[in-house]
This record gives C-alpha cells, sequence and structure tokens, in this order.
C-alpha cells in the first residue's frame, strides 16, 4: 500500500509527464495536491487507477476552473446534445432545466427518439451523465463540446437533503439499521466497520443527524410476543466512485482504499464540526 504524500507526489508528478492534460499544484506545503484534468471522466479515471494500483488518499469535491477577466469571472459553457426516448423527453428536459441549461433545438427522429441540443455551463454538468443514465434506464446518448466562456451564472442547485453520521467507531449492527433505514437511505450493511464522521447514509430530511449504527437491543428479563421477529432490511446503496464524487459536499471527503470507498465530513468530530459551524455564522452576522 501507498499511504503517505510522497507516494502520491512521486505517482502524480510521473502521470503529468506522461499525460498532458493533467496539471498538478502543491497546496499546503506538499500536503495536498490540486489536480486539474480534461473532465469529470478523465480524473476518475486517474483516481480509480491509483486505488487498483495500492494508493490510499482522499478526494474532495470536484470543481470546474474559473477565469478571471477584468472585474468579471468567466466560467466555461458547453452545448451538448442529448438523444432520448420519447417517454423520457419531460423528465430530461426538467432535469435540465433545473441546472439552469437554456434549450437551443428540438427534433424529432424517425426512431420515435428526441434529439434535442442545450447551452449549460460545465459546472451544472457535472454528475448528470450518471443522472441521464438511471433516468432513461440506460439508453440515453449524450454528447458535449466546449462552447464559449461566460460570465459566472452565480449558484447551482446542490443536494438538497442532509447526511445520517455515525457518532462512533465499530461493527454496524442489524438492530440499529433497521431503525436508521426509516430516517432515510442506508450506505452500509450489518458488520461492516464504520468510524466517527463517516456518512453512513441519505436522510430524508434537508439537515444532517449524528446516529449510532452500533446500537444493540437491550435484553431484559420480560419477554414479549415481538422480541424475537425478524429484523427486515432493505439493501443498501453501492457506493462506486462515480457516484461518490458527485454525492459529496464542500465540507465532505470521498475516502479511497484498494478495498473500499468511503464517504467521510472533512472534519470527524461532532463537537468540533459544531464549533466551525457557530463561528462560520457569527462571522456571517458580523458582515
Amino acid at each position: 500500500l501507498f499511504l503517505t504524500s510522497r507516494h502520491v507526489r512521486e505517482y502524480l508528478e510521473h502521470e503529468a509527464m506522461v499525460n498532458v492534460g493533467i496539471k498538478v499544484e502543491e497546496v499546503d506545503n506538499g500536503e495536498r495536491f490540486k489536480v486539474s484534468g480534461r473532465g469529470e471522466l478523465h480524473l476518475e479515471v486517474l483516481i480509480e487507477t491509483m486505488r487498483r494500483k495500492g494508493y490510499e488518499l482522499e478526494v474532495s469535491r470536484p470543481q470546474v476552473i474559473l477565469k478571471k477577466m477584468g472585474d468579471q469571472i468567466l466560467e466555461p459553457a458547453e452545448v451538448v446534445v442529448i438523444e432520448v426516448g420519447s417517454e423520457y423527453q419531460g423528465a430530461v428536459m426538467q432535469a435540465l432545466g433545473e441546472r439552469k441549461a437554456q434549450m437551443k433545438d428540438l427534433q424529432t427522429t424517425l426512431a420515435n427518439s428526441v434529439r434535442m441540443e442545450f447551452n449549460i455551463t460545465s459546472r451544472a454538468l457535472i454528475g448528470f451523465r450518471s443522472e441521464l443514465l438511471l433516468m432513461t434506464r440506460g439508453s440515453g446518448i449524450m454528447c458535449q463540446n466546449f462552447l464559449e466562456w461566460r460570465l459566472f451564472n452565480g449558484d447551482m442547485p446542490s443536494r438538497r437533503k442532509g447526511v445520517l453520521i455515525s457518532n462512533s467507531s465499530g461493527k454496524v449492527v442489524a438492530f440499529a439499521l433497521a431503525a436508521l433505514q426509516e430516517r432515510g437511505e442506508i450506505f452500509v450493511k450489518p458488520g461492516d466497520i464504520v468510524y466517527e464522521g463517516m456518512i453512513i447514509g441519505l436522510c430524508s430530511r434537508s439537515n444532517d443527524i449524528v446516529v449510532n449504527p452500533q446500537k444493540e437491543k437491550k435484553h431484559s428479563n420480560v419477554r414479549s410476543v415481538l422480541s424475537d421477529t425478524a429484523i427486515n432490511l432493505i439493501s443498501p446503496r453501492q457506493i462506486n466512485l462515480e457516484f461518490a464524487l458527485v454525492f459529496i459536499d464542500d465540507d465532505e471527503l470521498v475516502e479511497i482504499t484498494p478495498l473500499n470507498i468511503r464517504i467521510r465530513k472533512a472534519v470527524t468530530k461532532e463537537t468540533d464540526r459544531t464549533r466551525i459551524d457557530r463561528q462560520s455564522r457569527f462571522d456571517a452576522r458580523q458582515e
């Protein structure tokens, strides 16, 4: 296994020499690295290659490179052509409308499909490819190309729901998951090893909730009819690299190892996260 920043630096520097599409910059005196590439898929391939070669690393949320011209901030925009079955037209138009896309053309083909052309910022396209395949059951076709630099278009819609965060370290217990799955979508299964600050599910509410996935059933001398009822668990979502990079928020990281891909808070301790949140709200009021 390659765990240290020295190993990661050596690999990234070698990759930047043989791959002209990658640019590597050191941040925080070499403790972190800013890696620029040609799109979301390009970086996913690089990270997956490192994982299979035995490297362990943590990755933050992908960001689009912005350009400053005078007092204005510019961002890249792309032209996107999508071809889907006519039954998926409404879902695709709604999804791109939420991402502030502008429709430029709409044509119906002979194969009972619809070809749509949009102008959209590169920032809004992050994660849309997998969403398109999901909503069209793998039948959607998407082609994109750089269009122009345009004025920064403000904030884009982000994840509307919070997450379930583990408050301790240890093995996940089925009894605890039975109660937690009512609060949202679960990412782990009984027997998995979790730690404090690790994200174990998607919350059904908009706020983050700290939970205890190691909570076991209390035993007593009194027996009831329902005491030995079998626990029915819903199959957890399988976390892969493509989903994790799109899912995380600005205060979260993807932990990548040769054996596992996990999602965690950048600050693992709940007390530290609370202190930072209070300080940020205080600073916002002062401004």
